[in-house]
This record gives C-alpha cells, structure tokens and sequence, in this order.
C-alpha cells in the first residue's frame, strides 16, 4: 500500500511573503488610537466651522486659553526650582536638611491639589499679607502696612498653589535623577579639587536633568491638565468660561466639547513633543 503523498509532504511553517502578510504588518502597526483622535478633532474642527453653537462656543471660549498656558508655565517654572533645591536637599548628608526637605515632599505629596489650592488661595495668602503688615509698620512700610488679600489676584494664588504643589513631585524626580549618578564620578570630580557646589554644577546636574527630562516633560502636561482647577477661584481660563458660557445660554454639548477638544490638542501636541524628545535622548546615548 503505497503512501499518501499529500499525507507525507512536510507543511512549511512560514508562509511565502506576499502582499497580504505585509498589509496585515503595516496595520497593526498603526497608530489607531491617534488616527481616531485625529478624526475626532477634524470633526469637531468642522463643527466650530458650520454649526453656530459650536462656533459661538468656540470663540467664547478661546479668549481664556491665555490665562491656561500662562499659568502653567509659570507655576512650572517656579516649581522647577522648588523641586531642584528641595532634591537636593533631600540628597543631602546634613539630616536636617535632609529631613525637612523629606517633610515638605511627604506632606504636600500627601494633600489632593484642590485642597492645597483651596489651603493656599484662603489661608496661606492672608497669612502672608498679615505678616508683611506687621513687617511694615516694624520699618514705616506705608505700602506693606496697606496690602491686604484682595491685592494678591487669584490667579498668583493659584500659581503658588501649583508650583508648590509640584514642587514635590519634581523634587522626587531630582533626587533620582541624581542618585542614578555613578558615585564614581562624583569621587573623581571631588579628587579633582571640586567642591560640592562645582559637582553638582559640572558634573551631576547635567547629566542628571538629560535623564530626567522626559519625566519633567510629563509633569509639565499633568499641570496644564490641573491649571484647570484655576475656574474654582473665578479666575476665566478656558474651562472657567466654558462653565459661564454653557450656565448662560444651556448649549452645555457644544461647550464643554470645545473644551475637551481645546486640552486634548494642547495634551496630545506636548506628548509628541515628549516622545521626540525621548528619541533624541536616546540617539544620543547611543
């Protein structure tokens, strides 16, 4: 009995490559979540164009999308700061130092940032003004003995209130960036002659902020993201008017869809951003 040749033929495993297999590739390795976005904002493109509602909402809305980005840039860069000084402390050998630093990081890391802003905005900034009323009438301050809460605008309240809130979370991201340092280095740059403060200028802080900088790219798109919390104090950014608008004429679909459109593509272009930058930083370590 003779053996079936078909039966006996070995299968291949690999297919020939063709067109179909390739195709299927080239799918899969498409970025759908960003296509669909991308179609979700020429839709709502097309709306603000052609339909009146979404159009008035739009232009009602835009004029606060200043006051969004000024207030995350500046409560960013002044939370750069805090975190780069309170990283330090942090890594520093002085346990007192080291232990208040540690206690600013865990209690502010600890409190939600509405609360902090609420904390800030009600409590801290009378306090402040209280005490540069008393510094005033110590020295003939006429202008500080005067000040009283209602000359810190609500928006700068709400700056501090960021900056000290991510304060923290950027101080984490120091101290790691600065312990991922091999310690050899900094033995070597100390055999040289350097000092701390030269070591840390020189040697540590720039490589330290290279590998960082990703991590502060992020931080920054989560606080343009927060700065919307800047609308519980009054103050008109894009979502405080978007409230205003949709309160006042109930055309609440179009208005908040504006709104959402308006975050995702200052998000969506900041994280390209972040991500080109990640590839360059990685081209370069190679």
């Amino acid at each position: 009995m003779s053996a079936n040749p078909a039966a006996s033929a070995p299968v291949s495993r690999h297919r020939r490559p063709g067109i179909a297999p390739e195709f299927s590739d080239w799918l899969a390795r498409l970025p759908w979540w960003l296509l669909v976005t991308i179609l979700l904002g020429l839709l709502t493109l097309y709306s603000i164009m052609s339909d009146e509602k979404t159009g008035n909402a739009f232009r009602a809305i835009v004029p606060g999308i200043i006051v969004t980005l000024r207030t995350a840039l500046l409560g960013y860069s002044i939370a750069l700061v805090i975190g780069l000084f309170a990283g330090l402390g942090r890594t520093a050998l002085n346990p007192v130092i080291s232990n208040i630093t540690s206690f600013y990081v865990e209690i502010v890391r600890g409190i939600p940032i509405l609360v902090l802003l609420l904390y800030v905005a009600f409590v801290g900034v009378p306090l402040l003004m209280g005490q540069l009323n008393q510094l005033g009438a110590m020295t003939g301050n006429e202008w500080l003995s005067k000040l009283t809460p209602r000359n810190f605008p609500n928006e700068w309240r709400v700056v501090l209130a960021l900056a000290f809130a991510y304060g923290a979370f950027e101080a984490e991201n120091f101290r790691a960036g600065i312990q991922s340092i091999d310690k050899g280095q900094i033995e070597a740059a100390r055999a040289l002659g350097m000092n701390y403060l030269q070591t840390m200028r020189h040697i540590v802080l720039p490589q330290a902020i290279r590998r960082i900088l990703p991590t502060l790219g992020n931080d920054f798109i989560s606080m343009l993201k927060d700065s919307s919390l800047v609308s519980v104090l009054g103050v008109e950014d894009i979502t405080q008017l978007a409230r205003l608008y949709a309160s006042s004429t109930f055309v609440f679909l179009q208005s908040y869809s504006v709104l959402a459109f308006m975050y995702l593509t200052m998000t969506i272009l900041l994280s390209r951003g972040v991500r080109w930058m990640e590839f360059k930083l990685a081209q370069g370590r190679t």
